[in-house]
């Protein structure tokens, strides 16, 4: 276990009140609805978290969700038969709303607020990771595959607002990410990278016009030749733009035997993609915030904590004095 002063704090955004519960329901999903509580637990464990030495942030509010999204669509939010849509599990359209609200929508909204406070950590200390959020297909006015807010269009205004001139998404989620990609058409301040499974969810012709580099994959592609893509994507974009700010939606439903992504990548060439990701950042002096988006197998929150990990032994992620 790393020892912290105790005037400093982990880059590390999280609280309890992350996880789902829907009473057993949420088994109908193939989403590990506890995936972000486990991770904390291994690095309570490994790295010594703790609520006093790490960012714990507050639920977003209705009205900081009013500058990305339209009050019609949060108002439709209060229907229970939206959120099965969104949610992907058919029988919560007849529970009651308060239940759908407190069980599923109210933890989704403390991790946007955990997306949104990540984002301004990381512009002061130049890396920081939200444990959750990376709801990428979500758009300003329109939810889907589990996603009901769009914590990454949030996270790209609030650094535009913020003095940033560009701002570059890379998104490494096995699916394409379509929601943001809706918000930022057009918008030459958003340069997007997109590396996913062409052939699976959700198939977004119209999307796709949003990204800058996409990386179209077949089905099973393994290490060595999904991490040359991804590297030659990152490394030829960085020469044609100098972002002032990076999201990474960090997915790991690129793991071997993920249902829904269908790709087979190793644990190990999860870790090595992320280092990577995270070296490029700091080689080019540009604040990074990571989300940890997708990803399905019980395997998927013990992966994630060995890479955050790895960023600390590599000195890419450290705890710094509280300002």
């Amino acid at each position: 276990m790393i020892e912290i002063e105790s005037n400093e704090l982990w880059p590390i955004v999280y609280r309890n009140e992350y996880n789902v519960k829907f009473f057993g329901l949420e088994k109908l999903h193939p989403f590990d609805s506890k995936k972000w509580g486990n991770i904390y637990k291994i690095l309570k464990n490994t790295l010594g978290l703790n609520q006093s030495n790490i960012y714990v942030p507050d639920e977003i509010t209705e009205d900081e969700l009013l500058t990305i999204h339209s009050k019609k669509y949060l108002k439709s939010l209060k229907w229970s038969y939206v959120a099965a849509r969104i949610s992907e599990i058919p029988v919560v359209a007849v529970l009651p709303n308060f239940f759908v609200q407190r069980q599923y929508l109210k933890p989704l909204r403390f991790q946007v607020g955990g997306t949104k406070l990540a984002g301004r950590i990381a512009r002061k200390k130049g890396v920081a990771i939200n444990l959750g959020g990376g709801f990428h297909h979500c758009s300003k006015d329109r939810g889907g595959g589990f996603c009901p807010y769009a914590d990454i269009t949030l996270a790209v205004n609030d650094a535009l607002q913020d003095g940033c001139k560009i701002v570059m998404i890379i998104d490494l989620d096995a699916h394409q990410g379509n929601g943001y990609e809706r918000d930022f058409i057009g918008n030459s301040k958003v340069f997007i990278i997109d590396v996913f499974n062409k052939n699976i969810y959700p198939k977004d012709a119209y999307a796709e016009s949003a990204i800058s580099r996409a990386v179209k994959l077949d089905y099973f592609i393994q290490d060595y030749e999904y991490l040359t893509l991804v590297e030659s994507a990152l490394t030829d974009s960085l020469e044609k733009v100098k972002p002032d700010f990076i999201v990474y939606n960090a997915g790991t439903d690129i793991l071997k035997g993920d249902e829904l992504g269908m790709l087979s990548i190793s644990p190990e060439g999860i870790l090595h993609r992320d280092e990577m990701v995270f070296k490029l950042a700091r080689q080019n002096n540009i604040p990074l915030v990571m989300l940890t988006s997708g990803g399905y197998q019980k395997t998927t929150a013990n992966i994630i904590a060995k890479s955050i990990q790895n960023l600390v032994q590599r000195e890419l992620v450290k705890p710094s004095l509280v300002e």
